[in-house]
């Protein structure tokens, strides 16, 4: 297996290689982890039944998988990983706002699912759990230096190990006593209710950063419907059904998310072994697409400055340089773990989702999809250095989501008056898509020749 020589830069025909239905693994077993079982039981915790929990997490995945999957299929039509795409609105400069949350939010990731890997690795192999966290790191390390074509084959090898290991788990689950009243319709909270579809439905938003880097090597013709589809099937099958593991479990034992790695695998009786060698691999699989999105995020914000050349070395230095800073912050965060992740996915939904609108809101609706490749890498090219357009409406969906926002640190006045429901991240999609869109389209049709359209550049920059 080669080491990948491209980071940022263009991916030219003659290297586009790969079908979308590959695309389906990708996602499917990117979404086979504890983490993802564990954000799904957050909606018992909050204080949802199970019939409630349910629903909250089937909405929840069927409306955030549509955003993340819209960002998969612009790979293909660019052929450039996903956050440099944002210079296109933000401009060259105005990116790195956007691209210092999302580097925050990888290391958030990497962090917490870091922990709870080699919180599973530690009580199979009673090794400190620090140097746990630095055993599985380090192999995130070595999957991440070699890159994309072996982060495909991985998946596809791991999303037969994961149907095969948690549909027996399933069974077992389903076998469990449930407390009277779990799939009880009555004592609906509507706030809770939407509280636990913002946290399911950021889930998915999160992968929208980085998901066009796993489809930027396929050929350029592959159609935007099959790129979607698969993405979206491997992604809302992945994360609903281990969702539904962790509210299935969560309401069936007390206390099963205090070690809740340790506590799955221990329901595979003679064979928990095997499943904590699963649990293992899905952490490892997870946290090396935080890594190698952390590492093109972090070039993408470098580069204007520096016009560095991604050598061999330099990937080394930078991708070292993150996961070292995110292994100290999983060491740091042993306490307490759960609250801080609940705090962290919501904070990082605030910032994350009205991204998101900006960027499909401008591909798919503005400019369909023609870009000149060339000017997103020129600090003097026709994007600009900073578009005002776009600062103007990234802020005032903040501050219009503000009121919505319910977290242990600060919960707005709208958000107390609903019963708690966190709302923030519609307003967080619907003023930044009308704002931008309104505003953005005008520009466009001034005549002047630095904001026309541009069409995609093939050569290799």
């Amino acid at each position: 297996m080669k080491i990948e020589t491209r980071s940022i830069e263009f991916i030219p025909e003659n290297e586009r290689h790969g079908k979308p239905q590959g695309l389906f693994s990708v996602w499917f077993a990117a979404n086979m982890h504890i983490t993802t079982l564990v954000t799904g039981a957050l909606c018992v915790t909050l204080g949802l039944n199970l019939f409630w929990s349910v629903l909250a997490i089937i909405v929840g995945n069927l409306v955030g998988a549509i955003f993340m999957a819209s960002h998969s299929a612009q790979g293909p039509k660019l052929g450039i990983p996903q956050m440099i795409q944002s210079r296109a609105q933000f401009g060259v400069i105005g990116a790195v706002i956007p691209l210092l949350l999302v580097v925050f939010m990888y290391l958030g990731f990497f962090a917490s699912s870091g922990l709870l890997g080699a919180q599973v690795f530690s009580s199979g192999t009673h090794i400190n759990l620090t140097w746990s966290i630095i055993i599985l790191n380090i192999l995130t390390f070595i999957v991440t230096m070699i890159g994309h074509d072996l982060i495909h084959k991985m998946q596809k090898y791991l999303t037969w190990v994961f149907l095969i290991s948690f549909a027996i788990l399933t069974i077992i689950v389903l076998q469990l006593p449930l407390p009277a009243g779990s799939w009880s319709t009555e004592n609906f909270n509507f706030g809770t209710f939407m509280l636990g579809v913002s946290i399911v439905a950021t889930w998915q938003i999160s992968y929208a950063p980085y998901v066009a880097d796993y489809s930027r090597y396929l050929p350029k013709d592959t159609s935007y419907s099959r790129t979607f589809w698969y993405t979206y099937a491997g992604s809302i099958l992945g994360a609903g059904w281990m969702m539904l593991l962790g509210v299935f479990l969560t309401t069936a034992i007390p206390h099963f998310l205090d070690q809740a790695g340790a506590n799955l695998a221990g329901y595979f009786g003679g064979f928990s072994f095997i499943m904590i060698i699963v649990i293992i691999f899905g952490q490892l699989s997870i946290n090396v697409f935080n890594l190698y999105g952390a590492f093109m995020s972090t070039i993408t914000t470098v580069e204007p400055f520096s016009k560095l050349k991604i050598t061999p070395k330099a990937r080394a230095f930078f991708v070292f340089g993150i996961a070292t800073v995110g292994t100290v912050l999983a060491i740091l965060g042993q306490g307490n773990f759960l609250s801080n992740f609940i705090n962290f996915i919501l904070f990082i939904s605030y910032f994350l989702i009205p991204w998101t609108a900006i960027n499909l809101v401008d591909f798919y609706m503005l400019r369909h999809g023609e870009y000149s490749i060339k000017d997103i890498f020129d600090l003097n090219g026709k994007y600009g250095k900073v578009n005002k357009i776009t600062a103007i409406s990234f802020l005032a969906s903040i501050v219009a989501e503000v009121p919505f926002m319910n977290t242990s640190i600060y919960v707005g006045p709208a958000a107390k008056a609903m019963g708690g429901a966190d709302l923030a991240w519609i307003w967080g999609i619907v003023v930044p898509a009308v704002l931008y869109y309104v505003m953005m389209k005008k520009k466009l049709k001034a005549p002047n020749p630095s904001v026309l359209h541009g069409d995609v550049e093939a050569e290799t920059l």
